[in-house]
């Protein structure tokens, strides 16, 4: 009869864990929902800036299922679904969603494309645009972050992301040129490896300017004839670029 009672116990246990387990998953996918309807109200906001007032349904629907509270530490989870950056450690951050999502977007890549992103961070970047693209190829300087985040990418099965440690300002000729670009760190000008290994019609989104002073979100686009066309998005805030320049 004690037996009994014991084995009933464990079961009840069990389904109870399993129940929590559920929750606490829902939880998370209603976060994820509500940040996306975060994310779309302010592109509404920023319309003017974007000059559309909704992104690309795919991107935002990749913005609802990446999780992204595996790619912030384990004290942060709790803000994981906040429309704002976090710190990730030795200086570095995870951007801002709203950011994430209209610097994928302004790309305008395909299953087709194959892209270059300096700044490879905790890898959520990388892990958004590996379910929009054929090929990503990551560059992170900070040594620690760019294993970690090569680790937690292959452990989550984004097996379509090559990462490397090393300076992004020159790009990774290897595999150029690159259908499009994007860099996740502010830049006091735009490296010009990574023009040259642009490919043409292709499209470079970057944040430029230094810490101190205003930095503007940059479009780049490599026109067929090689004739190199900026626009100004808008105003930003990005932790600044390591390395040599």
């Amino acid at each position: 009869m004690l037996k009994a009672i014991k084995v009933g116990f464990f079961v009840n246990f069990l389904i109870f864990l399993f129940n929590f387990s559920v929750v606490f998953a829902d939880d998370f996918a209603m976060q994820r929902q509500l940040l996306v309807k975060q994310i779309e109200s302010e592109v509404k906001a920023t319309s003017l800036y974007l000059d559309k007032e909704a992104l690309d349904p795919k991107v935002m629907q990749v913005i609802a299922s990446v999780h992204r509270h595996l790619f912030v530490p384990e004290h942060q989870r709790s803000y994981a679904y906040e429309n704002r950056p976090l710190p990730i450690g030795y200086g570095q951050t995870i951007s801002q969603p709203y950011i994430v999502a209209i610097m994928t977007d302004l790309l305008k890549i395909n299953k087709q494309s194959k892209v270059l992103e300096l700044g490879t961070g905790s890898g959520y970047q990388a892990a958004i645009l590996s379910q929009l693209v054929d090929q990503v190829f990551s560059i992170e300087i900070v040594e620690q972050l760019g294993k970690k985040a090569k680790e937690r990418l292959a452990r989550l099965g984004y097996d379509n992301v090559q990462v490397k440690i090393g300076d992004g300002y020159y790009g990774w000729e290897e595999h150029a040129p690159f259908d499009a670009i994007i860099v996740t760190a502010a830049a006091s000008h735009i490296p010009p490896p990574l023009i040259k290994q642009l490919k043409e019609g292709g499209n470079m989104i970057i944040p430029v300017g230094t810490a101190f002073m205003t930095q503007q979100l940059l479009l780049i686009n490599k026109q067929q004839d090689g004739k190199i066309v900026s626009k100004q998005i808008l105003p930003v805030r990005f932790v600044p670029v390591t390395g040599k320049h």
